[in-house]
């Protein structure tokens, strides 16, 4: 009886100290080591890869996509886009959050429906016609063989923070206009926020929207 109290005392004690031991280790060494490495190596993408504007201010993330809408009228369930600024791919949420009520959640996703659904035909045709119209100026006409396939559709997050060269480019006229701005401008704008493939061949170029915008900010002002 002694023996068996005995051998389940120093059985459990060894576990406490294993714990004890591991949980120094893996949970507040190697935290620590880990987050000091790249506060050393990567400061700006441990730091969650933040955006500044001119004066300083964060405003945003690199990684994570903005929308750019005018303030939401009596009415409205969704707010229209302000068309001063490149707009990103839609964002094609999961819907509003029903678990916590207290606070705001965003969920994010993409519809998770084959080609030939019904509804996401009729969603991908309406937004390309908007896409038509927002974007067609007095003197430059948008064709709807003109609108990329980003342009209707969201990525699989749906938080997507890059859209495709041509997407930035369909909408230069309608930016150009709606700033005063000259078309070459705008134009060159979106060239120089253009970014190549990863290593010269891995994914497909593309411009990351909120550093486009911040860019086009300064050059209004100008």
């Amino acid at each position: 009886m002694n023996n068996s109290v005995g051998n389940t005392g120093r059985v459990l004690w060894a576990g406490l100290r294993a714990l004890l031991v591991l949980t120094v280790i893996t949970g507040i060494l190697y935290p620590l080591a880990v987050t000091g490495i790249a506060q050393a190596a990567f400061p700006y993408r441990a730091n969650g890869s933040e955006i500044k504007d001119a004066s300083g201010k964060v405003v945003g993330s690199e990684l994570i996509g903005q929308r750019y809408d005018l303030p939401l009228k009596d009415g409205e369930e969704t707010p229209a886009p302000d068309l001063r600024w490149f707009q990103p791919r839609p964002s094609n949420g999961l819907g509003t959050n029903s678990v916590n009520t207290q606070y705001s959640i965003l969920l994010s996703g993409a519809t998770n429906r084959s080609g030939d659904n019904a509804d996401l035909i009729k969603w991908v045709t309406d937004a390309k016609a908007a896409v038509v119209k927002d974007n067609s100026t007095a003197d430059h006409k948008v064709r709807p063989t003109d609108v990329p396939a980003d342009a209707v559709t969201s990525s699989g997050s749906g938080l997507d923070p890059h859209i495709s060269p041509e997407y930035a480019e369909l909408q230069v006229h309608r930016v150009a206009e709606r700033n005063r701005l000259d078309v070459a401008q705008v134009e060159k704008l979106v060239a120089d926020h253009t970014d190549g493939r990863v290593l010269g061949f891995m994914g497909e170029p593309r411009v990351n929207v909120l550093k486009l915008n911040i860019a086009l900010k300064a050059l209004s002002r100008k």
